[in-house]
């Protein structure tokens, strides 16, 4: 056969076999999207046979699985991925996440010096070390600890978008005659993920025998998000001194909405800032993790230049240092 339709027949199949490719990891996307959207995450739990306990681990992370008697910066930074595990809604235990993170990093360390020594055939330097350890800790921690936030930002954003939608809700419930409980139950039936599972967790909490202002308290902890306090202290008030507790809600809700609006004018105004603190902020560490990973000379070669550590380090220094003062610049409170 003549080598040009042989070409053209592999390049064919080629094209045909991308396409196929293409479409099926579409159509996988759209499909485990549409389930996420049309199906109860409490409801996916149960269909996998997933036990009481479980379930209730699953909606309800707290504190006490930080372990106890960590140095005060290590507890805190444990405390925070705890919170963005919750936020995130990932299955995974938080000292399971910290000890991945510790571990990953030396591994992959003593990774790079094996392959260094035995594979490439380069001798191992300050500088060299320097560089690995780096690449080291940006991609087995770095990395997905940024991840795990930006999830956890995705899905406090969708709380704290459907949170006023769930007032509206519960007022018309509270109009209608129902008890607070009823109408706190309508929730976890009409609203959908995340915050329909969070006010399942609440109802839980109640039906085990915890305070109503106490478990509204926690989601609002766990969440951290002024609207919630703001919805508590309201419950609270009323308890105490009575009133008409749906006037009350109504009055928030709106109070919150308008909130909402100008939180919206302000992230309008401020998005190109934010940014350019997202891409100065991620943009270095997945350069330079891919480029080592795909070009591991590009940086070893240069590695044994007397001021390549002292630069690097200044380098780092910088970027730490524009990191924080952009973070400061970007956060605005409403």
């Amino acid at each position: 056969m003549n080598p040009a339709w042989i070409h053209a027949v592999v390049l064919v199949c080629v094209f045909g076999a991308v396409v196929l490719a293409a479409e099926s990891v579409i159509r996988w996307a759209a499909s485990n999207r549409a389930e996420g959207q049309a199906i109860h995450w409490r409801l996916k739990m149960i269909g996998r046979d997933a036990g009481t306990n479980e379930r209730v681990n699953l909606l309800r992370r707290t504190g006490a699985s930080v372990p106890e008697g960590l140095p005060p910066i290590v507890d805190r930074f444990a405390h925070g991925i705890d919170r963005m595990l919750l936020q995130a809604r990932l299955r995974i235990e938080t000292p399971r996440v910290l000890l991945i993170i510790l571990i990953a990093p030396v591994a992959l360390f003593f990774g790079l010096l094996l392959l260094m020594s035995l594979r490439w055939g380069v001798s191992i330097s300050v500088g060299r070390i320097v560089i690995c350890a780096t690449f080291a800790v940006a991609l087995g921690a770095v990395l997905p600890v940024m991840a795990i936030s930006a999830k956890a930002t995705r899905t406090r954003k969708k709380i704290q978008d459907q949170f006023p939608v769930a007032l509206d809700v519960f007022v018309r419930g509270l109009r209608a005659g129902h008890p607070i409980a009823a109408a706190l139950d309508l929730l976890t039936v009409e609203l959908p993920e995340p915050i329909g599972p969070e006010f399942r967790t609440v109802v839980d909490e109640v039906s085990y025998g915890a305070e109503l202002r106490d478990s509204l308290q926690n989601m609002a902890e766990r969440w951290d998000l002024a609207d919630m306090r703001m919805f508590v202290v309201s419950l609270s008030i009323q308890s105490e001194t009575g009133g008409n507790l749906a006037e009350i809600l109504e009055n928030l809700t709106r109070v919150i909405r308008e909130r909402q609006a100008m939180f919206m004018k302000v992230r309008a105004l401020s998005s190109e800032g934010r940014m350019t603190a997202v891409m100065l902020t991620l943009l270095p560490v997945l350069t330079f993790a891919l480029l080592f990973t795909f070009n591991p000379q590009f940086f070893l070669d240069v590695a044994n230049d007397p001021w390549f550590v002292p630069g690097f380090t200044f380098l780092i220094i910088l970027y730490l240092i524009g990191f924080f003062a952009i973070r400061k610049m970007v956060d605005l409170k409403v």
